[in-house]
């Protein structure tokens, strides 16, 4: 049976105190659970397990230690009475994650971003993660305490103060929960305390619209006369690249170099999951190609948006760059939508819907899927669903086309 009690470890500081700490003590193995205070020596009574009144905050010090002496106890029995481990380092574990904060916790995420160069889930979650705080009028919370109620009350808030949409909530939410889930991975906080899920904090995605442009908008972008030197047609030739493939991601295609061209075929690999396969280069797309010189080219890239960049292999600055160059592809977007008399909004990501909108229900949904290089055929359905009318238009005459 484990032993639990509190000590006065053995380790003076530079300002001569001993750091107080609970000891956990099973099969002769022993671990540490630190309190964050600090005493002298003469402070304290190993009898007793006590802070001495000569100490001037020993009353709030006892109680604190009388608290975490029986918290510990709590967790010894807890875990003997459901015949679980309880080495002194799984206890020291359990105590450990009552003391886990979401901010602290919060950091650790963000940095392990850094490290794996995510700069755009950082650009996303950090200001997610400061709404939280703002939210909790900065200050930092304990896992346990972040509550459906308190949840709920978020939603609120980021529905009136900061007046979001619903999709930008969810988001919010994600991120806390992927913080919550990081914190349960790394035993620093019992899963009984897990907000989300059914009968909790549902996390769905609330439908939203797709609309892409028809075949005569297309058409009128790519009639419109640009200088063929300007940014305003490497937008364009940018868009009609990513259209031409299917809807390719902006950050695929600003990617593709020349090397990957091979027998007419363009062969890439998907960076969002990593798919790869090859797809015959259109006429038009070849005619697009044939715009840009290779033998001026920077790391052999086609599109000239990230040649300014020394090392491609650092994915912090190559997201960066990509995030930056999105925004300047979707301002020239606009210009273009204006020239070409296009009333709907002209973004990159228009590329994609504008393909499902033309494909409509045309291709069979395996293809679909094979061309959006989706890993499962469910989300294909889902996504094409948004630009399939025929059979809604159908049944709607059948009533009212009297």
């Amino acid at each position: 049976m484990a032993s639990v009690k509190v000590v006065l470890r053995q380790k003076e500081s530079k300002d001569g105190t001993y750091p107080l700490a609970i000891r956990i003590t099973k099969d002769r193995k022993t671990s540490f659970v630190h309190l964050g205070y600090s005493i002298k020596e003469t402070e304290w009574d190993a009898v007793n397990q006590k802070v001495k009144k000569s100490h001037p905050n020993s009353s709030r010090l006892n109680n604190l230690l009388l608290k975490k002496l029986s918290e510990a106890n709590e967790k010894k029995i807890e875990l003997e009475t459901d015949k679980k481990d309880t080495s002194s380092k799984v206890i020291k574990s359990t105590l450990k994650s009552k003391e886990a904060t979401f901010f602290k916790q919060a950091d650790i995420y963000i940095d392990m971003l850094k490290k794996h160069g995510k700069f755009n889930r950082i650009s996303s979650d950090q200001p997610r993660i400061k709404h939280f705080k703002e939210f909790l009028d900065g200050d930092d919370i304990n896992f346990k305490d972040i509550t459906v109620s308190l949840l709920n009350r978020f939603k609120a808030y980021l529905k009136g103060s900061r007046e979001i949409t619903d999709r930008t909530v969810v988001n919010h939410l994600i991120v806390v929960r992927t913080i919550f889930n990081q914190a349960i991975k790394g035993n620093l906080v019992d899963p009984k305390y897990y907000p989300f899920g059914k009968g909790k904090v549902p996390i769905k995605f609330p439908e939203t619209l797709k609309i892409g442009l028809t075949p005569e908008e297309v058409k009128a972008i790519e009639d419109l006369v640009l200088p063929p030197d300007s940014y305003l047609n490497n937008a364009r030739n940018i868009w009609l690249f990513s259209f031409y493939f299917a809807g390719m991601r902006v950050s695929d295609v600003l990617r593709i170099k020349w090397s990957d061209l091979q027998n007419d075929r363009l062969y890439y690999s998907m960076g969002k999951n990593a798919k790869a396969g090859s797809l015959k280069v259109p006429a038009k797309a070849l005619k697009i190609i044939s715009q840009y010189n290779r033998e001026s080219s920077i790391h052999d890239l086609i599109f000239p948006d990230l040649q300014s960049l020394e090392d491609l292999k650092d994915l912090y600055k190559v997201q960066s760059k990509i995030a930056t160059t999105i925004r300047r592809l979707n301002e020239n977007l606009e210009v273009i939508a204006g020239q070409a008399s296009i009333d709907k909004k002209l973004t990159m990501h228009i590329a994609r819907h504008t393909f499902g909108n033309i494909s409509g229900d045309k291709i069979p949904i395996q293809m679909l899927q094979k061309l959006y290089r989706h890993t499962s055929i469910t989300t294909t359905i889902g996504y094409q669903a948004n630009f399939i009318h025929k059979d809604a238009d159908d049944a709607l005459d059948a009533v009212v086309g009297f």
